[in-house]
Formats: structure tokens, C-alpha cells, sequence
């Protein structure tokens, strides 16, 4: 089927005529085949995206009909074992190792949670014992996973970001939970792993609860500090999250979570948003967990949803693979720069604000988004960039369907620059 499928793509037919039933079957099944994290393939997904867009979706039939088969296609993917214990994703190279807990036969949300550790120590057993009697009291899945290697920030390092998302996709698959009710949480460099893991993938996150452990400062010479690391504050402006420190903290001194505390307070002025942000903070814990024990932390979040269309966006990329916030698709994110977008749904318009050059960037387009009968207006910088009609097409809805979350899915699409 891939090599079928790739020939179709080598040598496509006339951009003029759509493909036919069975040539969309194939490039369907090729797209959600191809690893999105792999730059080559992310464009060969691309040219099937073009090729869809030339298949009209001009009934609300067949943006049904289509709707349940990408989510159908998208289901086939891998799922995990669906008992509680420990698993191995690579068995063969004792690799990848990963518990499972908390409420596993109906879960009404997802749990992540991220152990502590550093340099030469990681051991997912630890975290089943600070979050899974939490996670079974509120009924949710925990899935503990072990980071690849074992180093200072483990969380960030040798693919485990990218596998803990894998991780995410298929518990969704393998146990039918609404994506919109997935949470982060983690104990010392747990903590740090849920703040900078949840900054990185808000959009896919009802919540994060980061206990005891920061996201990683930037210091001066005079080791004073005077920032946090790019990709975090910034993109916490849609994420509820609830941050757990004890000022006597001698693992993880307080000073890094409330200087993040104050960077956020900054951020809200600037953007607004960062609404469900708390930041609980004791003396007498130590190192330890909160008072009353994860629950207490988690039960802070615990009603959370996520929003997957908000009026307004903040994103700072800082991974070249992460090409999707929200309602928003660049295929090369301009990493470290920050882009502010809000829905002005009055004008039926979309209003940027950076100063990078967003050449390549789309807005995402349903009936949530704005009114679709109408012309509709992009601004960047206070001038107009683009004005037209936006249609419904294949390759929209198969674009946005890549996380397999039909929250996520968008029928059309409108470019930010001429």
C-alpha cells in the first residue's frame, strides 16, 4: 500500500482533475502512514494535502461522510495494552518502559505523569506512587511514563517529548477518553517536565499541575535570574495549570517557579489570558508534595477541559516539528519568535500581530472559527494581508486531522500573507 501510494504521488495526475475514490482511498491511508516528526515526510504529507484540496467538500454530507472516515483512518494507528502494569514500548530493547494505572476500565480523563530524577536516575515507579491512588480516586488513566535517558532534563531530551505525545494519541485510541480531558503533572524534574511539556502542547491540554520542580530559568553572570527558557510563558496563555512549591525546598529552591509566578503575572498585562493560573506555595514540605498529597494539587485542575478554539492565541515555536497551535498551521515555524492572534469574529476577520515573517502560515477555518458565507479578512500588523472566500476541501479536513482528535478538525483554510 505505501509503495502504491508513493508512485500515485511521484507521478500525480493533472492538478486540474480531482482523484478518484480509490486514489483518495490510497492517499488517505498513505498520509496517516507517513510519521509527521520526520521532516520528509511532513512534506510528502503536504503534496496529499494539495491533492485533496482539489475534492470539494460542497455538501454537509460529505463533510460528515469524510469527518468519520479520517477519524476511522486515524484510529488504526497503534493503541497500548490496555492492563494496568508496567509495559515496555520497545520490549525487544528493554526500551520505552512505561506503567500503566489509576482508573483503567472508564476513565473519564488522561493523566501523564512525570517522575523526578536527573542525571543518571529515572525511574517511572516513582511517580506511580506520588500520582496513581490520586488518579484512581478521580477516575482517571495515569500513564507513567520513563524518560528515554536519564539526564538533568530528561523530559526534553533523546525523543521522550515526542514519545510521551505518542503515548498521549494512542491512550486516547485505546480507551476512547474525550481529548479534551488531558492533563500533565509531575514532581521535581517532573515538575519541570509538566510546565515545559504542557507550554509546548497546550493546544492538545485541558490542564498541567507541576509540583516542586520549575521550568528552566536563564541566568547572568552574577547568577541572578533573568528569564525563563523560550517556548514557555508565552504559550501558557490558554492553559489552565495550578503550581505546587515549598519555600523550603532545598532539591528545588523556590526562586525559579516564582520568578516564572511573576513572568506569567507580565505576560497576563501584555496578552491577557492565564485566567486559571494558580501558584500554591507553603513552607514546611520541603522537597516533598503538597499538603493532603497529589490529590490536592490535582483536584485543582481536575474540571478542567480544554478549549481547542480560543479567540485568542500566544505562540512562541520552539520545535521544528511542532507545525500546530490550536486553529493555527505553520509548516516552518520560525522558532523562538512570537506570533499573537485573536479572532475578531465582528470584522469576520483574523488579526496578527509579530515580527517574524509568517510566510507559510494558515488559519484553520470552521463555523466555530468564523462565518464561512462571508468573505473573510486577515490582518497582520494592522493591515490587511489577505481577503477572500474560503471553501471547504479534503485537504483542509485530512491537514487538521493528523492529531486524530475531531475536536481538532477544520474544513478550510486561509493563508495569513498573499
Amino acid at each position: 500500500m505505501l509503495l502504491a501510494a508513493a508512485l500515485l504521488l511521484t507521478c500525480p495526475l493533472p492538478q486540474d482533475k480531482p482523484p478518484n475514490l480509490r486514489e483518495i482511498r490510497k492517499l488517505v491511508d498513505l498520509y496517516f502512514e507517513l510519521d509527521p516528526l520526520e521532516a520528509a515526510d511532513y512534506s510528502r504529507r503536504l503534496e496529499i494535502v494539495v491533492r485533496l484540496d482539489g475534492v470539494a467538500l460542497d455538501s454537509s454530507s460529505k463533510r460528515q461522510r469524510w469527518r468519520k472516515d479520517l477519524m476511522k483512518a486515524a484510529s488504526k494507528r497503534p493503541e497500548l495494552p490496555d492492563e494496568a502494569g508496567e509495559h515496555w514500548a520497545w520490549e525487544e530493547e528493554r526500551r520505552g518502559r512505561f506503567f500503566i494505572g489509576g482508573e483503567t476500565r472508564r476513565p473519564n480523563a488522561l493523566l501523564i505523569s512525570m517522575h523526578g530524577g536527573g542525571l543518571g536516575r529515572a525511574d517511572a515507579a516513582g511517580a506511580v506512587g506520588f500520582h496513581d491512588a490520586a488518579a484512581r480516586e478521580l477516575g482517571w488513566l495515569a500513564i507513567f511514563p520513563q524518560a528515554l535517558k536519564a539526564t538533568e532534563r530528561g523530559w526534553t531530551d533523546s525523543g521522550t517529548e515526542e514519545w510521551v505525545l505518542s503515548l498521549i494519541e494512542s491512550a486516547l485510541r485505546t480507551w476512547k477518553i474525550p481529548p479534551d480531558r488531558v492533563f500533565l503533572a509531575g514532581h521535581s524534574m517532573g515538575g519541570y517536565g509538566s510546565w515545559t511539556l504542557g507550554a509546548h502542547h497546550a493546544d492538545r491540554l485541558a490542564g498541567a499541575a507541576p509540583s516542586a520542580g520549575a521550568p528552566t530559568p536563564v541566568y547572568n553572570y552574577s547568577e541572578e535570574i533573568i528569564d525563563i527558557q523560550e517556548g514557555v510563558i508565552p504559550n501558557l496563555r490558554n492553559l489552565p495549570m495550578a503550581v505546587f512549591q515549598s519555600d523550603d525546598d532545598p532539591q528545588v529552591p523556590p526562586d525559579a517557579n516564582q520568578f516564572a509566578v511573576a513572568k506569567v503575572e507580565e505576560a497576563k498585562t501584555k496578552w491577557g489570558g492565564y485566567q486559571r493560573f494558580s501558584y500554591w506555595q507553603v513552607t514546611g514540605q520541603g522537597h516533598g508534595g503538597p499538603p493532603g498529597g497529589a490529590i490536592e494539587l490535582l483536584r485543582r485542575i481536575e474540571k478542567e477541559r480544554r478549549d481547542p478554539v480560543p479567540q485568542k492565541l500566544v505562540w512562541q515555536p520552539v520545535l521544528e516539528w511542532k507545525r500546530r497551535w490550536y486553529w493555527l498551521h505553520w509548516p516552518e515555524p520560525k522558532l523562538n519568535s512570537v506570533v499573537v492572534a485573536e479572532l475578531d469574529r465582528e470584522a469576520n476577520a483574523v488579526r496578527f500581530e509579530s515580527e517574524a515573517d509568517l510566510a507559510g502560515m494558515e488559519v484553520l477555518l470552521d463555523e466555530r472559527v468564523l462565518d464561512l458565507k462571508k468573505e473573510v479578512v486577515i490582518y497582520l500588523n494592522g493591515e490587511e494581508s489577505w481577503r477572500g472566500v474560503v471553501l471547504p476541501t479534503l485537504g483542509s479536513l485530512i491537514l487538521s486531522a493528523g492529531y486524530g482528535d475531531e475536536s481538532m478538525l477544520f474544513e478550510s483554510r486561509a493563508p495569513v500573507r498573499r
